[in-house]
């Protein structure tokens, strides 16, 4: 049987004000690892819904600001603010330790259990309501008024302790089915990253090597491509003499600009038949590095599709969400207009992730964070963003890159950024024994996540049973939540405060 409100019999919908003893703000002060006072909680200290006391820092406090901030077991706190505003953490055991501004404490009254508040706290239905109530652009942010407006089922007392042990019960067979998927899921990127490894290395490769000897060294090959890279620089420049009707000077070849070589002092030693070489070696003359657009402008629905750093992910580009923009935009940018093919490098911020771009973008353009590398037809796209995405070479990069507002690497360290070179045949094998295995690991990540997703829809139903009075059976022996609000008020009555949101300092 259910009331007029939809809940069953015993049940009312109440607020959070109604139910909270108070509703605080934290304690400001600045943090200290001295231990000259209690622990001082801040929203950093919450992680995973989990707090590690012993790294949680001191501050400075008055013996009398002690007694109005500390927390005890019961109160829940609340991020009002940054990327984490909505998320509560339940104190469930402490030392002595008070709460920073930038949280919310709420404690419940006697005749509210603390742990069925906080389940609410994970619903959706409680989400919703916290994304209406946010405010600020820049930083969104919610205050405690709208904190104690939030709506929610009361169930009778007894009833509340039924649905958290149930709750519980059936989170800890959740949860611990959920660790097991993330802990495949980082053996997974161990095992990716190990692959990497073990091909840049030539290891992946060594038993192919011994019964595959090469037609040609690498740097028979590099040879080969440096040739092949000055015979195609001087075509351009004879087409470029062409078309502007000039003849070409007597020593026009001598403009030609030798690429960077390799500096190996600091590199470790290749398999036999390998070689190093700089990214410029193998970039195509006629068509240098370069970078993207730098300022896009508006997203335009039918303009020209342009690759940012957020598009280009472990090896890929996320083509479906690519920003789009003018056609008049892109052409002063022709250097960087795709044609498919080209190696496409992460140099601004996010550093060093590096994708192929794919034939489907031909027309495209990059933004100026993302270097475009047309390579030599002799050097397989993807062997080197597999080189590019190995975790030493990801490192090299990062520490090449120069701190302005962002992390920065500039194309000159893009040019002289050195790559192991094997054998032709033996870069297709590489490339080929990498996707195989990357195409495994990928399929068993999408069922990873497709199963977390499922975790996570299955955690929501429990909760939405749960405060639909469908979780556990009622009692009608209970005494109905409306007799405990009675309770509440005329405890609050009693006490001369109609309002549970206690101001304090609050920056």
């Amino acid at each position: 049987m259910s009331n007029s409100n939809g809940l069953p019999k015993g049940w009312i919908g109440t607020t959070v004000a109604s139910i909270a003893k108070s509703i605080q703000y934290g304690h400001t002060a600045s943090a200290t690892d001295e231990p000259n006072g209690p622990r001082f909680l801040r929203i950093t200290d919450i992680q995973n819904n989990y707090v590690d006391w012993n790294s949680v820092p001191s501050c400075s406090i008055s013996a009398e600001d002690i007694n109005k901030y500390r927390l005890q077991t019961g109160d829940i706190v609340f991020a009002r603010t940054g990327a984490t505003t909505g998320k509560s953490y339940l104190i469930r055991e402490c030392p002595e330790a008070v709460f920073a501004s930038y949280l919310i404490r709420l404690r419940m009254h006697d005749d509210v259990f603390p742990q069925y508040v906080q389940a609410f706290f994970q619903t959706n239905d409680y989400w919703r309501q916290i994304e209406g109530g946010k405010r600020g652009i820049g930083q969104p942010n919610v205050n405690a008024s709208v904190l104690g407006t939030i709506s929610l089922p009361l169930a009778p007392l007894n009833q509340q302790r039924r649905i958290v042990a149930k709750i519980e019960e059936l989170f800890s067979d959740l949860d611990a089915g959920v660790a097991v998927l993330e802990r495949v899921k980082a053996n997974l990127k161990r095992y990716r990253a190990a692959v990497l490894k073990a091909a840049v290395e030539g290891k992946l490769t060594e038993a192919w090597r011994t019964k595959n000897p090469p037609k040609q060294t690498a740097n028979q090959l590099l040879q080969r491509i440096l040739k092949d890279r000055r015979i195609k620089w001087e075509e351009a420049q004879l087409v470029a003499y062409a078309k502007s009707g000039k003849s070409p000077p007597n020593n026009w070849k001598d403009k030609y600009k030798e690429p960077a070589t390799p500096d190996t002092s600091n590199l470790p030693e290749l398999p036999k038949g390998w070689c190093w070489a700089t990214l410029e070696q193998i970039n195509l003359a006629e068509r240098p590095m370069s970078y993207g657009v730098l300022q896009p402008g508006p997203d335009l629905s039918d303009g020209i599709p342009l690759v940012r750093v957020c598009d280009v992910i472990f090896g890929r580009v996320l083509v479906d969400q690519l920003k789009r923009i003018s056609p008049e935009i892109s052409d002063n940018y022709r250097r960087t207009i795709l044609q498919g093919g080209e190696v496409l490098l992460t140099i601004v911020g996010t550093i060093g992730r590096s994708a192929v771009a794919p034939t489907c973008l031909k027309g495209a353009n990059t933004a100026r964070a993302v270097a475009v590398i047309p390579l030599s037809p002799s050097i397989p796209a993807n062997y080197v963003v597999f080189v590019l995405n190995e975790n030493a070479m990801r490192s090299r990069l990062t520490l090449a890159a120069h701190e302005v507002a962002r992390k920065t690497l500039n194309l000159e360290d893009v040019r002289i950024t050195c790559i192991p070179i094997p054998p032709n045949e033996e870069q297709e094998q590489i490339a080929n024994e990498v996707g195989q295995r990357f195409s495994i690991i990928e399929e068993a990540e999408t069922q990873i996540e497709a199963n977390l997703k499922r975790a996570a829809r299955l955690r929501q139903s429990i909760l939405k049973r749960a405060f639909e009075g469908k979780l556990v059976p009622q009692d009608p022996r209970d005494e109905p939540a409306t007799v405990l609000l009675g309770k509440i008020k005329a405890s609050t009555n009693n006490g001369n405060s109609k309002n549970p949101i206690k101001s304090s300092r609050k920056k």
